[in-house]
């Protein structure tokens, strides 16, 4: 199958959480500085978001409840044109997320177009509202999210060499158990809140289907400015595949 590199590359607390009161610690600075920096070294055209990280601060909210009622479009694939090479991946599997504009720009970033990832579950009227936007999506599933056709559709309608899956923990898991992820990279803090309620880099959906733990082996570790690490991991099943 034809897909991109995938990264997972995640800032976490020393407990594991991937947001929370930690972040806002002094002590948190240089590695969430480190964070920023390694999106860099790592190059990828296009970001890969949950609907929960999408609301927390890249969609425009939720969509509005009375959607236009035409023109009709077909449950097909749309890749708007877009003027950049550099994407923000939305999978919004329900069709929830509100938006302004067809593009994201934030601060230190590149200008990124937006492709909403759907399944086949979602309101037609919603590709209407998606296409006010010049929103390009694609359709990945029936009911449930496909991670290895939206991998595929990412790599052959659009282009996309590397991604970056960047949260939430459900995603970030979905993706993991599928063996879908090539490597795995930590920006560790050395701070803790120890709150029961923030989320963990992975975290398992009800509807997915027990499997055993995964294993990664190390690929390097590397000191971080203020106590912090970085690790970069891959599955143990590449390193006895002999890609490690």
């Amino acid at each position: 199958m034809e897909k991109p590199f995938v990264v997972c590359h995640m800032l976490t607390s020393l407990d594991g959480k991937i947001d929370g009161a930690y972040m806002s610690a002094p002590e948190c600075g240089p590695a969430l500085a480190k964070y920023s920096e390694i999106r860099g070294f790592y190059g990828c055209d296009a970001t890969l978001y949950g609907t929960t990280t999408m609301l927390g601060g890249y969609s425009a909210g939720r969509a509005p409840d009375e959607l236009p009622d035409s023109p009709a479009y077909p449950m097909e694939d749309y890749a708007a044109p877009s003027e950049v090479q550099n994407y923000i991946v939305s999978v919004d599997p329900a069709g929830v997320l509100g938006w302004e504009s067809g593009y994201i720009e934030k601060k230190g970033r590149p200008r990124a177009h937006v492709i909403e990832v759907l399944t086949e579950r979602v309101d037609p009227r919603y590709l209407a509202y998606l296409r006010q936007f010049d929103i390009s999506y694609i359709f990945a599933g029936e009911d449930t999210l496909d991670c290895a056709l939206l991998l595929h559709k990412l790599k052959t309608l659009f282009g996309i060499e590397k991604l970056m899956v960047a949260g939430g923990g459900l995603m970030n898991w979905s993706f993991a158990q599928a063996g879908l992820l090539d490597e795995v990279s930590i920006v560790m803090a050395p701070v803790a809140d120890g709150s029961t309620s923030a989320v963990s880099i992975f975290e398992k959906a009800d509807f997915l289907p027990e499997r055993k733990p995964l294993a990664f082996a190390l690929k390097e570790v590397e000191r971080v400015n203020g106590g912090g690490l970085w690790l970069r991991y891959i599955t143990k099943q590449d390193k006895i595949g002999g890609q490690f």
